[in-house]
């Protein structure tokens, strides 16, 4: 059965549809020898390369698998880094005719829950805006959280690329300017949770990722480690997407 192209590579685990479409448009990806086109169909069986390198159409039948991974501090989420920085990826299986998909990113210095798959299209729907699937954080934050700068933070503030808040947040343990606390926050912007404090006059010392969606990080999964999703953790997770 013929499919497009961007949802055919998308399914291989190469990357979101949308992400696989800017690389059609950019010229990286030939069939047959020729230039792709956004939207054109393929049957399987052609010859395609991406950046030159040729597509492991074998592997098609294989089963996806998503993990989670518990980052480890001062390992960054992109695949190479000209600083030669440790990736979340050389923890990872090394897999062949498929590639790892990061669902969002934790920065530099997050720690915690990553989710992983080969599967490009259920990555592409978890990061998608209207997921809004609720991440948890434990946070270690200085400054100023009296009631008034918690409303304000649940409420909303102005960030340089539009207001944002916590859907909850929890002050656990800490006295004078040092707080822990707990949030949720149901979008996946760049450092939303440390801007969001950032906003306010606070700083985060410590950011630790608990939950994505309705998964968490077990306590047996120690910093650098992996392990599958089982099949009713991923049908939770397909589950807990809107129109899934």
């Amino acid at each position: 059965m013929a499919e497009r192209l961007q949802k055919w590579l998308a399914g291989l685990g190469y990357g979101s549809r949308r992400e696989i479409e800017r690389w059609i448009l950019a010229g990286r990806v030939r069939v047959n020898g020729e230039l792709a086109e956004l939207g054109q169909q393929v049957e399987g069986d052609e010859r395609v390369l991406v950046d030159g390198k040729p597509v492991r159409v074998v592997n098609r039948l294989q089963a996806q698998r998503t993990i989670m991974y518990h980052k480890s501090p001062e390992e960054i989420c992109t695949r190479k880094d000209p600083e030669g920085r440790r990736t979340v990826f050389d923890s990872l299986p090394r897999l062949r005719g498929a590639r790892w998909v990061s669902v969002g990113r934790l920065d530099y210095q997050t720690t915690g829950l990553l989710l992983l798959t080969t599967d490009g299209e259920l990555a592409h729907t978890l990061m998608h805006p209207s997921a809004q699937l609720p991440r948890e954080y434990s946070v270690r934050v200085y400054g100023d959280l009296s009631d008034a700068v918690v409303e304000q933070l649940l409420s909303g503030v102005v960030l340089e690329d539009g207001p944002a808040r916590f859907d909850s947040l929890l002050i656990t343990a800490g006295e004078g300017m040092n707080k822990s606390c707990v949030v949720t926050v149901s979008e996946g912007r760049n450092r939303i949770v440390r801007r969001l404090f950032e906003a306010v006059g606070c700083r985060v010392s410590r950011l630790l990722r608990l939950r994505y969606g309705p998964l968490a990080l077990p306590r047996a999964l120690r910093p650098g480690q992996y392990r599958d999703l089982t099949d009713a953790e991923l049908a939770e997770l397909r589950a807990a997407v809107p129109g899934e």
